[in-house]
């Protein structure tokens, strides 16, 4: 009875089904009894999750259904919304994932019996993980300055992250729960709540801002070893999670946003036995860890807050090096991290980059500087975290002891890393540039200058006027022969792919007065009669699968992208398929070859697997590419433009006369990428001598 409550949308069931939603609508029109809706809007109304179970079961459509895709439907369509069904979810996963029994027990009887005992089980385990984040941590040998009672700080009282829900809250969830366990028992606990999750965080991009699994594992490296961590603004827990595990390690998290403190809290002692000390509050106002002396701080803070507390805070014993200005909250989170580490401690925050030279923050920046609490500012390239279009920085700092004189600092760029399009950068090369640079500087005090890189200045040279610390304006430029050779490579390089474009120019086309006029068919048609096989981009794979993105076969280049890893299974490419964006309103088509092989579709592409005895790829490419095509089988939401793939045509011809066809397309092809190619070279040429002219490593003549 309560699985009524769950509503699917038209989408769901198409998902639930196998099919598309055009055959939803045909159904919802060709069968009296298909469930009448239940919720919703009349354009976009929700149907009772059991009832349209039942009915595609009766109607044999409901066989091989995975049982992840059905959980998923009970949580997203859950009464009280995704959030809390995900927190009921976690907290039965946790249950499971430490006490076994006590679930097999409980969930043998009905939902009634379920709801009536769960909560009692689950306070044996909630408690223990969860309990002691209302109580004051333990308080290390390093005193803090006296906190006057009159702060915010020192009046909060924790909430604690995670709370036991009730009965009746749990009814609604029985159905999810008894899902939820029985995926763990094929996935695994930990690996079904963060498929669970990853899906939730993938349907609505826009309520949160992620910090991506390899800059969390960066700023967690630069962090080093640590037992005791802080994440006062965790989010998701990103950073938390990428902290190497240690048996006697204590993580603290908080947020301000209830569901993200709970959701990081079980994410966290899902995944480790350790300690787990999450809070609910705004750290700024009302600190759930005011007497932490942790060993680590990592923090991907809010940016550009204007209403942090500046009127509320101003005597706070944490703003040793200066009160930040109302425009300059990062100053403050910098100032709580450090007055949260211990003496020795490291702590690691993702900055803006105006954070670096902006005029309010350059009295903060300069007694950073003087006692020794900022040791290197690291420029990230452009995509590393959003917002994507701008290259934020690391800032990485230590809590002075009473030795601490004026060091050098690190400076670093790694901008050149960039990737293409919305790939990312690359990771591998930040990551050993960034580390190999801050070891050497760790260890010597000092780093000898690596040009357009990364070198170390005295603590003097940065103190003046501005105390500017963005890492370009103090980096030398690449050496200077480098440069030279560098452009007459690129040079060479531009005159051989010229001289290849030329010799691919396609020959003179002879015309056709009397177009043929062939039988049609169309994309949807093949699919259904087995001559091809038609698969979309999936939500989550495999971390290290690259994928190829709906940018990569419009720009034509190798896959660049990431999914959120998870255990969904990706769609993999093979040599022969066909790839089209569905997105964009343009027309173009990419056969797969060797070289990209094997990486994952990603979102918002088709992948066309033709039968090689039927159809031959070029052809199926080529056609679709006509404009006239595209534009017939377009369709239009508000400005977007949308691609039914299955509506694209394709003439009937024999199969000698499709490979006479793919021939012609496929040396056009290959002119479109050499063409591409001779372009992106003439850029970089361009730019680079308008860069050697300017910086005098290119003489005028």
């Amino acid at each position: 009875m309560q699985d009524h409550a769950t509503e699917v949308t038209a989408a769901g069931i198409a998902r639930l089904a196998g099919v598309g939603r055009a055959a939803v609508s045909n159904w919802r029109r060709r069968h009296a009894d298909f469930p009448k809706p239940v919720g919703g809007t009349e354009t976009s109304p929700s149907f009772a999750l059991a009832d349209v179970e039942a009915w595609l079961r009766k109607q044999g459509k409901l066989a091989e259904v995975p049982l992840r895709e059905r959980v998923w439907q009970q949580l997203a369509g859950h009464p009280e919304g995704p959030v809390t069904a995900l927190l009921h979810a976690g907290c039965v996963l946790l249950l499971i994932h430490d006490r076994p029994p006590i679930w097999l027990e409980i969930g043998a009887g009905s939902d009634e019996r379920l709801a009536a005992m769960l909560p009692g089980a689950l306070e044996e385990v909630l408690l223990p993980r969860f309990g002691a984040a209302a109580t004051p941590p333990t308080v290390h040998s390093t005193p803090l300055p006296p906190t006057p009672t009159a702060t915010p700080t020192s009046t909060a009282t924790p909430t604690p992250a995670v709370r036991l829900p009730t009965g009746p809250e749990l009814l609604p969830s029985a159905p999810l729960l008894r899902g939820t366990a029985e995926l763990a028992a094929e996935l695994g606990a930990r690996q079904t709540f963060e498929f669970l999750l990853g899906r939730h965080l993938d349907a609505n991009p826009r309520q949160y801002t992620l910090t991506p699994a390899e800059l969390a594992g960066l700023m967690a490296d630069l962090a080093g070893p640590a037992r005791t961590v802080l994440d006062p603004a965790c989010g998701t827990g990103a950073l938390l999670r990428a902290v190497a595990p240690r048996p006697d390690q204590e993580l603290y998290a908080q947020d301000s946003a209830p569901e993200l403190a709970a959701l990081t809290a079980l994410r966290l002692a899902l995944q480790t036995r350790t300690v787990v000390r999450g809070a609910v509050g705004d750290t700024l106002r009302a600190d759930a860890h005011p007497e932490l002396h942790a060993d680590a701080v990592l923090c991907h803070p809010p940016f550009n807050e204007r209403n942090w507390g500046h009127d509320e805070l101003a005597y706070d014993p944490r703003w040793e090096y200066g009160f930040p200005a109302r425009t300059e909250s990062e100053l403050a989170w910098v100032q709580h991290a450090l007055a949260r580490l211990k003496d020795g401690g490291t702590a690691v925050l993702l900055m803006p980059p105006a954070a670096a030279s902006r005029r309010s923050g350059r009295r903060i920046r300069a007694d950073l500087l003087r006692r020794g609490a900022l040791r290197a500012v690291i420029a990230l390239p452009v995509g590393a975290a959003p917002p994507y279009n701008i290259p934020l920085h690391l800032w990485v700092l230590r809590r002075p002891d009473r030795a601490a004189g004026q060091p050098e600092v690190l400076l670093a760029d790694v901008g050149q890393f960039a990737g293409e399009a919305r790939g990312g950068p690359d990771w591998q090369a930040v990551r050993d540039a960034v580390l190999d640079a801050w070891r050497v500087h760790e260890r010597t005090g000092s780093l000898d200058e690596r040009p357009g890189l990364a070198r170390s200045l005295p603590v003097i040279d940065l103190l003046d006027d501005d105390v500017d610390l963005a890492p370009a304006r103090h980096l030398p430029p690449p050496a200077a022969a480098d440069g030279v050779e560098q452009l007459t490579a690129v040079r060479e390089r531009l005159g051989e792919t010229l001289r290849l474009t030329a010799d691919l120019t396609p020959p003179p086309a002879g015309t056709n007065p009397l177009a043929p006029r062939w039988p049609l068919t169309t994309i949807g048609e093949l699919a259904r009669g087995g001559a091809l096989v038609m698969r979309t981009g999936g939500n989550g794979g495999h971390a290290r699968v690259p994928v190829l993105t709906d940018n990569d076969v419009l720009s034509g280049t190798a896959p660049s992208g990431t999914l959120p890893e998870s255990d969904e299974e990706a769609v993999l490419t093979e040599p022969g398929d066909v790839v089209v964006p569905v997105l964009g309103g343009g027309s173009i088509a990419r056969v797969i070859d060797d070289a990209t092989a094997g990486a994952a579709l990603g979102r918002n592409l088709v992948l066309l697997r033709p039968d090689p005895t039927a159809l031959d790829p070029w052809f199926l490419a080529g056609f679709l590419r006509g404009t006239a095509n595209n534009r017939q089988a377009s369709s239009y939401a508000s400005t977007a433009t949308r691609l039914d793939v299955r509506r694209l045509q394709l003439p009937r011809l024999p199969f000698d006369e499709q490979r006479r066809y793919g021939a012609r397309f496929r040396a056009l092809d290959e002119f479109e990428r050499v063409l591409r190619h001779a372009g992106r070279l003439g850029e970089q040429l361009v730019r680079g001598m308008y860069d050697g002219l300017t910086d005098g490593t290119v003489a005028p003549d």
